[in-house]
Order: structure tokens, then sequence, then C-alpha cells
């Protein structure tokens, strides 16, 4: 069966989003990111920002409570989702964003590049999961070629999106430890050239 859908899942440093471009490329495919956090803006008229702060494990709600608790408020954008009672419009930030992906998965062809997609649409058929990994010294020495840090640096930056990601996989899907089996291909980037990447997912799609 073809994959119409590839999730990419990649840790900080590792190439993922190069790789979800040369895909996308390869394919013809939409390259997918922050536009699912827009989508879900959109779809219940609530600011990205709100959204994003989702993303960094903050609920909408529970900043409105500790605000109105220190007495500022909530912030206007905030406030749109909610009912005069703060009740939430349609469920949690969190799920408007599980839903964006689900919606965007359902049109196919498409590449979409982080945000757990791989977790939120692991039931499907048609999706290809894909983990894009290296060790960390490697990991450490392109973040430091690309944001011009030092190695020491890059290696906390890269210790820092770790634990985060580990954390959001946590809160949002229940995952205590990421596992290579939560995914269809793992490609470890340390020794396999950028050309040969997109090969390597297109093949697995049966594309």
């Amino acid at each position: 069966m073809s994959r119409t859908v590839i999730c990419v899942s990649h840790a900080t440093g590792a190439g993922g989003t190069d790789l979800g471009r040369l895909v996308a490329d390869q394919l013809g495919f939409r390259l997918i990111d922050e536009e699912i956090v827009t989508r879900a803006a959109e779809n219940q008229n609530v600011s990205v920002e709100d959204l994003a702060d989702v993303e960094k494990r903050k609920s909408l709600l529970a900043r409105i409570v500790r605000e109105l608790a220190v007495g500022m408020g909530a912030a206007d954008g905030a406030m749109m989702i909610y009912a005069g009672d703060l009740q939430p419009a349609k469920g949690s930030l969190r799920e408007l964003i599980q839903q964006s992906i689900n919606e965007t998965a359902d049109e196919g062809n498409v590449v979409i590049v982080s945000h757990a997609a791989s977790y939120a649409l692991a039931d499907r058929d048609n999706v290809l999961r894909v983990l894009v990994t290296a060790s960390p010294e490697t990991r450490a020495n392109r973040l430091a070629e690309a944001e011009g840090v030092d190695g020491k640096q890059a290696a906390k930056v890269i210790g820092a999106n770790d634990a985060g990601r580990a954390d959001y996989l946590k809160r949002f899907y229940g995952a205590s430890q990421e596992s290579p089996t939560h995914y269809d291909l793992v490609v470890n980037t340390d020794r396999i050239p950028s050309d040969k990447w997109a090969e390597l997912v297109v093949s697995a799609a049966g594309l």
C-alpha cells in the first residue's frame, strides 16, 4: 500500500527538516510544519500565539486561571475561544492541533514535519512514520555550524530541546519514552549522505 502521508519526527540537529523538504520536493507533496498551528488557529479563531503556547506544554485554560489569580486578566486573543463561562468551545487547544493534523492528513499527498504527527496518525494505514536522528556529537556540530555558536552552547541547546520533546510526547500522547518501534522507518543521518535521505523514505513509502 502506498503511503500518501509521511510524518517526519526529528531530534534537533538531525536534519529532519531538510529530509522532509527533500522528500516533499521529490514526490511533489506539500510540506507542512507551522501550517498545522495556523490551521488550528483558523478553525477556532484563536491567535497562532495561543496555539503555540500549547506546543510549549502550557494549556490556555491554566494560563487564564493563573493570570486571573494575579489580577492580570486574560489576553483578548486568548478569550476568543471561550464562551462567557470560560468553558472551551470545542475541547482543548491540544485537541485542536490534533484535529488539524488529521484534517491535513485527510487531504493526502503531504509531508508533515514535527508536531508529533507520527503519534496523532499512528492508526492510519496510509501513513509512513519516520524518525530522523543522529548522535549527540553530530547534532551539536551541525547546530553550532548553522547557528554560529560554540559546541558547548550547541550541546546545551540540544539537551534542552530533547527534554522538551520528551515532555511534549509524554503530556500529549502518554509516551513515557520514545521508542524506535513507534515509527516505521528510523534514519540515522550520521553516516548516510543527505542525497540518499529522500530515496530511503520514498522507497519505504512505496511511491
